[in-house]
């Protein structure tokens, strides 16, 4: 065996991954059950929301800092729940590279300098997820809107693409799968197994082989092999559970508009959550975000606003939207009583579409329980700078894990305790 061939058999296994990680993320689902003796009573959950398109910064960031700003209008809908959010300045990754750079939203580090960094570019939600392991059905339920960001890695580097059919998220959080059917997916899951087994055994004797570098590659591979079984091990050990009973009508596979597809996918984020079902997920809302269904523009055309007034209007009514959108999901997750034990992460890696930036990025941190403060003003200084990923440290941390450096993080985060 040559490392040639091994390289073609990672490119194979990264292939099966993008199909295990769809198949993983909706299958099945925790059944709504009472805590079991060991388990927390009130777990904490971790939901992250991001727009390829970013905000317009002067519809986002308010003038004056603290807990008396005055609202800017794509804060406006969120005023009923003023208290329990931050909205944070001067925060970013110090990327560039515009579309390119927006998938370091929640990595800090873009996919072609993962080598460099000890965690490669694995994203905020899917460390956390590692974190919940097979605590519940699913670590992690990854949704979207058309193609999303490209938001969501694995530690091994592969992307987690989202599920932008609310009908597809619906069954596999709600519909058991027949007895036929779960005999299939265990005699594929037995397969799976067998043929990691010799993968990892036929790694393990070329290493002795390779020089640095080639070793350095086979690591990857390795991470990546570990990670399927990881996977493979919490879906053999949730495959014959049932699933919950939701108190909704079944999502019934068909067209619909992406006005209504947000709210959907909210909607099951918060059921998902709510039946501890899981407790990380994310929502991501793509470059082909139908804006016509607003009487606008395409989203991407006004994204490229030149300053035009017009085109800056017109962003106001989508962005309002969206935070229109994240207010219910936050009314809900209050009503289910989960919300002071859940953190959201709500913003873009990009800023200002129309210069393609991805500095100044809009950030929201709200729930968690935390004492929140209004709009955090970072320090903008070059020398004096807050990287965002000391942000996103600090909420695995409060999320639970020990984790002591997150991508380009230098510490946890100091301008506000989280945690």
């Amino acid at each position: 065996m040559n490392f040639q061939n091994t390289l073609s058999r990672r490119h194979l296994l990264q292939g099966t991954l993008k199909g295990t990680t769809l198949a993983l993320t909706l299958p099945t689902f925790q059944s709504l059950s009472a805590v079991t003796a060991g388990e927390e009573a009130s777990p904490r959950r971790l939901v992250c929301v991001g727009n390829h398109l970013g905000f317009y910064p002067g519809n986002f960031f308010p003038q004056e800092a603290g807990k008396n700003y005055t609202p800017t209008s794509t804060l406006k809908p969120l005023e009923t729940h003023r208290d329990e959010f931050t909205v944070f300045s001067n925060l970013d990754h110090g990327l560039s590279g515009g579309h390119r750079a927006v998938q370091g939203f929640l990595t800090s580090i873009k996919k072609e300098e993962a080598a460099g960094f000890p965690e490669k570019n694995v994203s905020l939600d899917q460390a956390a997820a590692e974190h919940v392991g097979s605590a519940t059905r699913f670590p992690s339920i990854n949704t979207g809107i058309v193609n999303g960001t490209d938001m969501c890695w694995t530690r091994a580097g592969v992307h987690v693409p989202p599920v932008n059919n609310p009908a597809s998220l619906f069954r596999g959080l709600f519909v058991n799968s027949p007895v036929e059917v779960r005999r299939i997916q265990e005699t594929r899951l037995k397969h799976r197994g067998s043929v990691l087994d010799a993968l990892r055994d036929s790694a393990r004797a070329l290493n002795r082989t390779l020089n640095t570098a080639d070793r350095n590659k086979l690591e990857q591979y390795l991470t990546s092999v570990r990670d399927v079984e990881r996977r493979l091990q919490m879906s053999q050990e949730w495959l014959n559970r049932p699933k919950p009973t939701p108190e909704v009508d079944e999502i019934k596979d068909e067209e619909r508009m992406h006005l209504d597809e947000v709210a959907l996918f909210y909607d099951l984020m918060a059921l998902a959550l709510q039946t501890d079902s899981t407790r990380v997920a994310t929502l991501e809302t793509g470059m082909g975000f139908r804006t016509s269904e607003l009487n606008l523009d395409s989203y991407h055309g006004i994204s490229h606003h030149g300053k035009s007034e017009g085109r800056i209007d017109q962003l106001k009514v989508v962005e309002t939207f969206l935070t229109t959108k994240l207010s219910d999901f936050i009314s809900k997750l209050k009503d289910a009583q989960i919300f002071d034990n859940t953190l959201i992460v709500f913003g873009s890696g990009m800023s200002d579409a129309s210069s393609h930036s991805n500095r100044d990025l809009p950030v929201i941190l709200a729930g968690g329980g935390l004492d929140h403060q209004g709009h955090l003003i970072c320090p903008e200084q070059p020398q004096q700078r807050v990287p965002l990923a000391n942000l996103w440290l600090s909420v695995l941390n409060w999320f639970g894990t020990e984790t002591e450096r997150f991508g380009r993080s230098t510490g946890t985060f100091s301008p506000m305790k989280i945690g």
